[in-house]
């Protein structure tokens, strides 16, 4: 039997390995997927420990950018994001890869929208770096709304083709010329630029977050008009790709989809 697992912390919520288990009876993959706590600083140690049933592991924060200095063989699109999501085993040894920036593009396409025009990021972080490259080349210009300096270098490198933007939480009139809103911060942190939200608007708002679910900020928009997109579909579209990955196996994915979705759902409900 074949093992895999997602790791971070804090990983209790973690909805993973129902999607994944589910995923596998489906496909009638003999593998078993649990969640491991592990915290920032641990990857290193914990990747030491396991022997070769081991086949693959699901990263998600703060281990997505921790990776990168861990492993020998990394994806080219995770090296530009510096940030990867997904381990895998290559000639016995753990391989990095990143699923994040496919989730982020099949989510919008999903539900019929190109992330052309201009684009908003909330956030600076692995996330939103995976947003930004999902977006680049087709967005004319993409805004990142971060906090500090500190992050605007590696998002610098995922942003190749798009014209990019800065701007501080301090900004007003965040809104206004937007044509697509990507919100990757963590719990609560976007609550705060409700108040600036349009009174109405046709703006599609992606929120990367599952929990809580829907956020604040999500359901506020979509009340204001806007098409509202949740982080469900971003889990569960970066799950395909990881499932199809661990497994080697090929499936309908938009059948896939369909089934995850019905179960992460009333798993939320």
């Amino acid at each position: 039997m074949k093992k895999f697992a997602v790791l971070g912390s804090p990983i209790s919520h973690s909805l993973s390995p129902l999607l994944h288990t589910t995923a596998y009876e489906a496909l009638g993959f003999q593998g078993t997927y649990e969640k491991i706590e592990i915290k920032a600083g641990g990857l290193k140690a914990f990747l030491e420990t396991l022997d070769s049933s081991w086949h693959g592991l699901s990263l998600t924060m703060p281990l997505k950018e921790e990776v990168i200095a861990q492993v020998s063989e990394i994806s080219e699109l995770a090296l530009r994001v510096q940030s990867a999501n997904t381990l895998f085993r290559k000639n016995h040894e753990w391989a990095a890869t990143t699923t994040d920036v496919s989730g982020f593009a099949q989510s919008l396409n999903q539900h019929g929208i190109q992330a052309n025009g201009h684009v908003l990021i909330i956030g600076a972080g692995a996330t939103a770096r995976a947003a930004a490259a999902a977006c680049d080349g087709t967005a004319s210009e993409i805004t990142v709304l971060n906090r500090s300096t500190a992050r605007v270098p590696d998002m610098s490198r995922a942003v190749l083709r798009s014209t990019l933007n800065f701007i501080d939480w301090d900004s007003q009139q965040i809104f206004d010329q937007i044509d697509l809103v990507i919100s990757t911060t963590p719990s609560g942190a976007s609550d705060v630029l409700v108040e600036q939200f349009p009174i109405t608007t046709k703006v599609a708002y992606f929120e990367s977050l599952y929990n809580p679910w829907p956020t604040k900020a999500l359901k506020e928009w979509e009340k204001r008009g806007g098409l509202a997109i949740d982080g469900l579909d971003l889990l569960i579209h970066q799950g395909i790709e990881q499932i199809a990955i661990f497994t080697q196996l090929e499936f309908d994915k938009a059948e896939m989809y369909s089934l995850l979705r019905k179960v992460g759902i009333k798993a939320l409900s």
